[in-house]
């Protein structure tokens, strides 16, 4: 797989120059922030959950992002009804897990969902990922409690299952596409201490499956503009709230040197 800046950059060029629509089913808590993320890396973002207008919606999008945190039986119903009109449109769908793992009823809804099409790429973090296949695993909320390295073999066991890419976020994050992993080690541990950052990486997975044909590409390259994104930002902030600020101004101003300077990723 082909991962340099130069390709980095040259899907960045394609999401602002084509400024895919990006239909999020996603959670209250991060509405405001990734649709914001989408904007400023030249996405377009619309952020419908009615589960009367999600299959109309998702037949004129580029890609369907489907966040599961803070799911009612009525966000459940659209989402399974986007899933079904992305999958037959043939757009991609990205699917964050948030939260498995914490209660049954959630776990069991995102893992019936997984199974109710056939997802292009599933991002969450270590806890969230071992929850889909672990009934044991647990969650901290919808805070991790395992590291990323410890949901590698569910990462590749879900990829296989059902033929997607599976992105096991954290401090080295790491995107499965069955025996293929790259890992990216970009970012900042400030980022841990904004909600709704993961959420914005899942949202970005979403911009540029839009736009890049390899699901493996796509997320890979989503994951390192968010961390390199997090590290420039965390060196302008003060705390959090600037963080946050800053995020936006850097996926805006994200140049190819940029990305060339920082990337830190292994095959």
């Amino acid at each position: 797989m082909k991962f340099a800046a130069a390709d980095i950059y040259r899907s960045i060029g394609d999401i602002r120059e084509k400024s895919p629509l990006v239909h999020n089913i996603t959670n209250y808590v991060v509405m405001n922030n990734t649709a914001n993320a989408l904007l400023a890396i030249g996405a377009s973002p619309v952020m419908i959950h009615a589960e009367e207008e999600v299959a109309e919606m998702a037949k004129m999008a580029s890609a369907l992002v489907m966040n599961i945190g803070t799911i009612s039986e009525p966000w459940v119903r659209g989402m399974f009804a986007a899933f079904a009109a992305a999958t037959k449109k043939g757009i991609p769908v990205i699917i964050d897990p948030v939260g498995a793992g914490a209660t049954a009823w959630r776990t069991q809804t995102v893992r019936d969902l997984i199974r109710a099409g056939r997802p292009t790429i599933i991002r969450g973090n270590a806890s969230e990922i071992l929850a889909l296949t672990d009934d044991r695993s647990k969650t901290k909320g919808v805070d991790s409690i395992a590291a990323s390295d410890e949901a590698l073999s569910s990462a590749r066991r879900i990829s296989e299952m059902y033929s997607c890419v599976v992105c096991v976020s954290g401090p080295m994050d790491y995107v499965v596409d069955r025996g293929d992993v790259v890992k990216i080690s970009n970012g900042h541990p400030m980022m841990t201490k904004v909600t709704g950052l993961g959420c914005t990486a899942s949202a970005l997975c979403g911009a540029f499956a839009a736009v890049e044909t390899n699901a493996h590409a796509a997320a890979a390259k989503a994951m390192a503009v968010m961390g390199i994104a997090g590290e420039v930002a965390a060196q302008k902030a003060f705390g959090p709230g600037s963080l946050q600020m800053h995020f936006l101004d850097v996926l805006y101003n994200l140049t190819e040197n940029d990305i060339r300077e920082r990337l830190k990723y292994e095959e």
